[in-house]
């Protein structure tokens, strides 16, 4: 068998619809649930063959820790539900993978990142001035993905430790003093 030194599979697609359930068409929904959870599996599915192949394999998800409190259920259940999804299978495949060498990770946002999602909100030069730039995402997921993957894996990250964490300042990331908390955190 061949071997291939690092092979990564980041989910980062992501449809987002927090319309209240009696507004959200069943179209938007689906959507939601076919991005978010399905192309989560087949991604993952498709790069399973080389990520066995890989002295150091990482899959890591940009999905939520796990929060049930009524306020992230009840706020648009139809989206939590996508996002969850991801993270349980993140946290299953650990499970399923743990003797192949594989870590399965999910990193989420501590803050709002200056996305063009957030540039269309309303208010979105506002909220971009107190949102932290998508630079933090990325440095945190080479904190995770250059980690052995047997001492790193089933966990569910925030940017904003794992580069505390490891001695950064999270200053040059902008966002002002007060940068908006992203969901489903606290």
């Amino acid at each position: 068998m061949v071997e291939v030194r690092r092979a990564h599979c980041v989910n980062n697609a992501s449809a987002i619809g927090v319309e209240p359930t009696e507004a959200l068409s069943a179209k938007k929904f689906d959507l939601m649930q076919q991005v978010n959870i399905r192309g989560t599996f087949l991604l993952t599915k498709s790069a399973l063959p080389y990520l066995r192949k890989s002295a150091n394999a990482h899959v890591l998800t940009i999905a939520p820790p796990l929060n049930l409190t009524p306020r992230w259920l009840g706020a648009h259940p139809s989206y939590t539900l996508s996002k969850y999804g991801m993270t349980l299978l993140s946290l299953g495949w650990a499970a399923e993978f743990a003797d192949a060498g594989i870590a399965f990770n999910c990193l989420w946002p501590q803050t709002y990142i200056a996305t063009s999602a957030v540039a269309n909100m309303a208010d979105g030069d506002a909220l971009l001035d107190s949102s932290r730039s998508p630079a933090i995402m990325g440095d945190a997921a080479v904190q995770i993905l250059t980690r052995q993957a047997a001492e790193c894996t089933a966990g569910c990250y925030i940017d904003a430790d794992v580069l505390t964490g490891a001695g950064r300042d999270l200053a040059p990331y902008g966002g002002g003093a007060n940068p908006i908390p992203d969901l489903f955190l606290g």
